[in-house]
């Protein structure tokens, strides 16, 4: 049996390593791997920016692409297609998980571009520069704008709506503080007021409500965890049963009393791993 699994792992990794390199990467991937991780001998340029471009999907699909790897796995040591099926249908699901995931980063890093930003921009305004030119050196620096940087660098360098344009930069996730950017932005063309001091505390308040969040997601750390080690309970109970000789991989495929376990439990799973992660989402919105 011991033979028969490190078999099955082998070849289910070597068919998850072809689906994401494509065909004839076998000597390529052998070659990077010996030379350290570092292309051998000088190369193209075009072979260079393909195997970088492998490298970046391999680690984009990788989480995916496990779970139909370990789906084979199991289909071979239970002699049967279920797992397979299983492992396929968990693709899409982890690949909205990382989905989500990244969003999160690129929210979290527009957030904190915008405070650079702020600050950027109050020291220029210290430093003696009219609004429109700090906004414009700020902006070198910082990414805070995003895509919209060419835009609001038009209207601060020809006098148009700066704040109309930043209005319009912070529809994007994350990107929320440049809204408190054209608010203080319209106070100091309209009345004269000084646009450091009312960065200054916009920066405050976005570094708080910054802190906030990282103090909220600190303490929800431990309920994702609880989670997860629920979620992994059942493959627990798996490897202990197959340890003790009951063979629980051949009562639930093969039988239709573990049939009818395996799509229940795998309903109720599921379910809870929902719930969780609702409850999870409603704590970090609130």
């Amino acid at each position: 049996m011991g033979e028969v699994a490190s078999g099955a792992a082998a070849l289910c990794l070597g068919a998850a390593l072809c689906l994401l390199d494509g065909p004839g990467s076998g000597a390529r991937r052998a070659r990077l791997l010996l030379a350290g991780g570092a292309a051998v001998g000088a190369g193209p340029p075009g072979r260079r920016r393909r195997v970088r471009e492998l490298r970046l999907l391999r680690g984009r699909l990788r989480a995916e692409w496990w779970a139909l790897a370990a789906g084979a796995v199991l289909a071979v040591l239970g002699t049967s297609v279920l797992p397979v099926v299983a492992g396929a249908a968990g693709v899409p699901l982890l690949r909205r998980a990382r989905a989500v995931r990244d969003a999160r980063k690129a929210r979290d890093s527009r957030g904190e571009a915008v405070i650079a930003l702020c600050a950027a921009i109050a020291g220029e305004v210290r430093a003696g520069r009219h609004p429109g030119e700090a906004l414009q050196r700020a902006a070198r620096d910082s990414d805070g704008l995003g895509e919209t940087r060419s835009a609001v660098l038009a209207a601060a360098r020809f006098g148009g709506d700066v704040q109309g344009a930043l209005a319009s930069s912070a529809r994007r996730p994350g990107a929320e503080g440049l809204s408190g950017l054209a608010a203080c932005w319209r106070v100091a063309v309209d009345q004269g007021a000084g646009l450091a001091d009312g960065l200054d505390r916009l920066e405050g308040a976005l570094r708080a409500e910054r802190d906030q969040r990282a103090d909220l997601r600190a303490q929800l750390a431990g309920a994702r965890s609880t989670v997860v080690m629920l979620a992994g309970l059942p493959v627990l109970g798996l490897a202990l049963g197959a340890a003790m000789g009951a063979n629980p991989l051949r009562v639930l495929l093969h039988t239709g009393a573990g049939l009818g376990c395996l799509l229940i439990g795998g309903l109720l799973e599921g379910l809870g791993m929902w719930w969780a992660a609702r409850i999870v989402r409603g704590a970090e919105a609130a």
